[in-house]
């Protein structure tokens, strides 16, 4: 027996597919013929989505069984929706949000760029799901790494800590910081549906490192909203941060870290060397 769909919902989900349809220019499809109403018909829609008109149209009328997620991404395709506007199908349409697609790197913003520049003192980083980091801060040239200095391919934190050993000497009880690192970057791969794509990067990893190959193996997983973060800085000494981490929103892909010197005086010195030329 199909599952219904509550009422409201139905009738919401029928005045949204019918809105979205309304608005699309039939002769861009190339199909033609004088038409009494704005948009595509409902059988057209139905071809794009490689449907049935009869079941296309039962759900414009609110009627018939909740459609299952691969009519809903049909639809989406069909009507040419964004991503904003496929998950809002899908929240009518079975209430969820459809399953993660995970995008590869894409960069950020000119905005994102600029919002993050604007923090003197604090470090900031935008990484990805799979932990490469595509965008940074002048703070945090100065405090973690200049990530400019390193090729675009090689930019993952998870290579940072357990390839890289000048990056390793700047931390802190380096054991414990690896194993939640590894826990944390686990979760954030599956929760962005980006499990096959870190395959090749674990591959190098326990390749490179027995360390990691064994973190690997313990399955652990955590999260890593805010924290504390302590360095042993060549300049700045021994200092710690307070780290908070943000989804950006529209990109699930994305993950933004700002980390806040709890000195003050530290704060005035990272200022001072970020205002200083380069080079």
């Amino acid at each position: 027996m199909a599952t219904r769909m509550p009422t409201n919902s139905a009738g919401t989900l029928a005045a949204f597919l019918k809105d979205r349809r309304t608005r699309l220019d039939p002769a861009s499809f190339g199909f033609s013929g004088r038409r009494r109403t704005p948009g595509l018909r409902r059988e057209e829609v139905a071809q794009r989505a490689n449907i049935s008109p009869t079941w296309y149209t039962w759900l414009e009328q609110g009627r018939g069984g909740a459609p299952s997620a691969d009519v809903l991404n049909r639809i989406a395709k069909g009507l040419l929706l964004t991503e904003a506007e496929r998950e809002h199908l899908f929240m009518l349409g079975l209430g969820r949000p459809p399953e993660v697609r995970y995008r590869g790197d894409e960069g950020v913003s000119p905005r994102l760029q600029r919002l993050i520049d604007t923090l003197e003192a604090s470090p900031a980083l935008v990484k990805t799901a799979t932990w490469d980091v595509v965008a940074w801060n002048r703070a945090a040239e100065i405090v973690l790494t200049d990530y400019g200095t390193i090729p675009a391919g090689r930019r993952n934190i998870l290579r940072f800590m357990f390839l890289t050993p000048h990056i390793r000497a700047k931390q802190h009880d380096w054991e414990n910081l690896a194993r939640f690192v590894v826990g944390a970057f686990r979760a954030d791969a599956a929760r962005a549906g980006a499990v096959s794509e870190v395959t090749q990067l674990v591959d190098e990893l326990c390749s490179g490192s027995a360390e990691f190959a064994a973190l690997w193996q313990e399955n652990d997983v955590l999260a890593h909203g805010d924290g504390t973060k302590r360095l042993k800085h060549p300049e700045l000494g021994d200092i710690e941060l307070e780290y908070s981490s943000f989804a950006v929103d529209g990109r699930p892909d994305l993950n933004l870290t700002v980390y806040n010197p709890i000195d003050s005086k530290v704060a005035d010195r990272i200022r001072a060397l970020a205002r200083r030329p380069k080079g």
